[in-house]
């Protein structure tokens, strides 16, 4: 049911058909938000301010009422849609987003969040590749049911990379310290959350909702299940960028509600990789990460 406070707009709204580069992949960026009105507009920007032409912009306000919404719409003429009413929650807000996004990759940086260089995406996918598969769902068929037009897409159906670390001032504290590993596997996060959810484009066809099940970590079990789907293709893979691909600001969500966060995490890795294994790696993780927080303060 459509509820009467919601608000909506952009391009899809008004029906003004999207502009899009042939042969190119479509990037759905989905941007959550509530309430940040110091932070969003920085955020919209970063993604506007892409020199990758194929981008489907998508805003999932969770009813601000702090002037956020008045930002959104300084810039709706290049927004493919946005809503602005109640939800449940981030990861809740985070499934409005994906059910929207009709794209052939979708990228969640949510508000404070960054794309790290203006030509991030299109270095991402600058490099043509021999390799190129067709998408069933992107064909036309004709009544015969032959594809008459078949849009090609990168091989690869997850492109990773590292996270760079802001303040509030948005000055480089440093990369993030779990870092990604040269290849990525759902077997990877036995060692944790090497890849934040920032930091990883996701193909749509493996990109399944968010269990709300977990109120601060459904992204950690997001990512594992997304690499789990590309384990699965045949001929596809998962490539790591090299590339810093987002700024992410110090001190969010996740710290704030570290103890819980980290409990949902440790029974996702009980859920896929066993207890045992768990309990076992943890020892290392624990090592790590306490080392870590005495050499550089920050976690």
């Amino acid at each position: 049911m459509v509820m009467d406070h919601m608000l909506k707009g952009g391009t899809r709204a008004s029906g003004r058909p999207a502009e899009r580069e042939a042969g190119m992949p479509v990037v759905s960026i989905i941007t959550v938000v509530f309430n940040s009105v110091t932070l969003i507009e920085r955020t919209i920007q970063s993604i506007l301010g892409q020199t990758y032409p194929n981008i489907e912009y998508i805003i999932i306000d969770g009813g601000s009422k702090d002037g956020t919404v008045d930002i959104i719409r300084k810039y709706e003429d290049r927004i493919a849609w946005w809503v602005s009413e109640p939800d449940k929650g981030l990861y809740d807000a985070m499934n409005k987003g994906l059910a929207a996004a009709t794209g052939d990759f979708v990228w969640f940086l949510n508000s404070g969040d960054l794309v790290y260089e203006t030509d991030t995406l299109e270095k991402v996918f600058e490099k043509p590749t021999d390799d190129r598969r067709p998408m069933t769902d992107d064909r036309r068929m004709t009544d015969d049911r032959r594809p008459t037009s078949v849009v090609r897409l990168p091989s690869s159906v997850i492109y990773y990379g590292d996270t760079m670390v802001v303040d509030a001032s948005y000055h480089e504290i440093g990369l993030r310290r779990l870092r990604p590993p040269e290849q990525l596997t759902w077997k990877s996060f036995r060692k944790g959350m090497l890849v934040c959810h920032q930091a990883i484009l996701v193909h749509r066809s493996i990109a399944e909702p968010f269990n709300l099940k977990y109120r601060y970590s459904a992204d950690f079990d997001w990512v594992v299940n997304a690499l789990k789907g590309a384990q699965g293709q045949v001929g596809v893979g998962v490539r790591n960028t090299g590339m810093v691909l987002c700024a992410f600001l110090d001190g969010g969500q996740s710290k704030k509600t570290i103890r819980a966060s980290l409990m949902e995490r440790f029974d996702i890795m009980r859920r896929n990789y066993g207890l045992l294994p768990t309990v076992l790696r943890h020892v290392p993780i624990a090592v790590r990460f306490g080392w870590y927080l005495v050499l550089n303060r920050r976690f």
